[in-house]
């Protein structure tokens, strides 16, 4: 680029796309994360891609019902007889020299449907790549989903983690005081050593499954291999309760129905083709210009030419070939029977997952508040010499477990909203 100046405040600007999603300073959200990753080269875009590449047999399979139009130009010499040099010597040709330049078109009538049979597979396919490209945007959506949601879980899980660190350090030098003006047993002051050691290297796998899950997040959208994301934490909200089931069955709106469809509609298209093997099929040519012995323009002249084929030895294959096509037609339909019973399965148990999750979401917050005040009594009764640190210690684990259930449950209930939308077919 000559202009340097535009050069490069192109490359700032283009510097400032890239890094805005990270550097924008508002945290992300599911549906930005969901948008980071489709607009990214995945298998959903080369879902897609297939979708444009079917659409463009589709027009092929079209272009064969329009005429086929050529203009070929030729030059032949053969060579006169040994005894007769005005007569050409191979009998087929026409000339010593003969000149051609034809304008030539042709069009199959079918009559024996394979043109039909072609675009109707075509459309099948088309049909099967755009059923597969939604497969491919639900999968990749869902796979972002179920990656932010482990993020912000082991965000959660670290935080109750360096908590629960923080509580056992804090009693650990709480009972080294006591035990240096002679209130506490040396048993205590180890007991709370080790809680405090233990959740200490807990801390230090949350921190590495926290990165890690950032890793797993980033991945869908960047090569960075340490990046720095700030989440919009859905978990701290509290989450909607599940909606009343719908009527029917929605479950029929998935997807991999329009995929066993279209495989059954190109089977049929397949079948109609073989089928055609066994049918006239009746051409028409024609042909305008000069084929002459000299270059006169006065000799053009035009024919046309009808054609008619009939096979007369292929039944055999082509019984076959409609036989292979109708089994595969009702291996279409048998998958689909057993798809639907599947997924009606699948529906139901994400319908009473989601029912489930969201009764234990109260039940898990019950828990947490009530570890939370056996943590404090269990201190204030160590503290007043009534409790032992084995109490304090077992409360303090107590409590990282109940809060560690809480996020967990939270986030199973929004990964079990995500399946039932998966099994609903939205």
């Amino acid at each position: 680029m000559r202009n340097p100046v535009l050069a490069f405040s192109l490359f700032c600007t283009l510097g400032l796309v890239r890094v805005a999603p990270a550097q924008s300073g508002k945290p992300l959200s599911l549906d930005d994360c969901i948008r980071l990753a489709l607009a990214a080269r995945s298998s959903a875009t080369a879902a897609r891609r297939q979708v444009e590449i079917a659409r463009y047999g589709l027009r092929q399979a079209r272009a064969d019902f329009l005429p086929r139009t050529r203009v070929g130009n030729a030059f032949i010499y053969n060579s006169p007889l040994l005894h007769d040099r005005s007569t050409f010597s191979f009998i087929p040709l026409n000339a010593i020299r003969e000149y051609a330049s034809l304008f030539t078109a042709e069009v199959e009538l079918d009559s024996s449907g394979r043109l039909r049979a072609g675009r109707a597979l075509a459309r099948a396919e088309l049909a099967a790549a755009q059923a597969g490209a939604e497969l491919g945007e639900r999968d990749l959506k869902r796979a972002v989903t179920a990656a932010y949601f482990r993020a912000l879980l082991t965000r959660h899980l670290l935080k109750v983690a360096q908590d629960s660190l923080a509580e056992a350090q804090s009693f650990h030098r709480r009972t080294e005081l006591l035990f240096q003006h002679g209130e506490a047993a040396r048993a205590d002051v180890a007991k709370a050593e080790a809680a405090a050691a233990f959740l200490e290297q807990k801390v230090k796998a949350a921190e590495l499954e926290a990165q890690l899950a950032v890793q797993e997040l980033a991945s869908f959208w960047t090569a960075d291999a340490d990046p720095k994301l700030e989440l919009e934490d859905m978990l701290e909200a509290p989450p909607p309760p599940p909606e009343p089931p719908e009527a029917g069955k929605p479950f029929l709106r998935r997807p991999e129905f329009r995929v066993l469809e279209a495989q059954r509609q190109a089977a049929l298209a397949d079948a109609s083709r073989a089928r055609s093997a066994l049918l006239p099929q009746l051409g028409l040519t024609f042909q305008y210009g000069l084929d002459s012995f000299r270059v006169s323009w006065a000799d053009r002249g035009y024919a046309a030419f009808v054609t008619l084929n009939v096979p007369v030895f292929d039944w055999l294959k082509a019984h076959s070939a409609i036989q292979q096509a109708r089994l595969r037609a009702l291996q279409s339909e048998d998958n689909r029977a057993a798809a639907e019973r599947a997924f009606s399965r699948e529906y139901q148990s994400a319908l009473a997952r989601v029912r489930q999750l969201y009764e234990q979401i109260a039940i898990t917050q019950k828990q947490a508040r009530a570890c939370q005040e056996n943590l404090r009594l269990s201190r204030l009764r160590y503290e007043g010499g009534e409790g032992s640190a084995l109490e304090v210690v077992m409360a303090q684990s107590e409590l990282a477990q109940a809060q560690a259930n809480y996020y967990s449950t939270l986030a199973d209930y929004w990964n079990a909203r995500a399946d039932l939308e998966v099994a609903s077919g939205r």
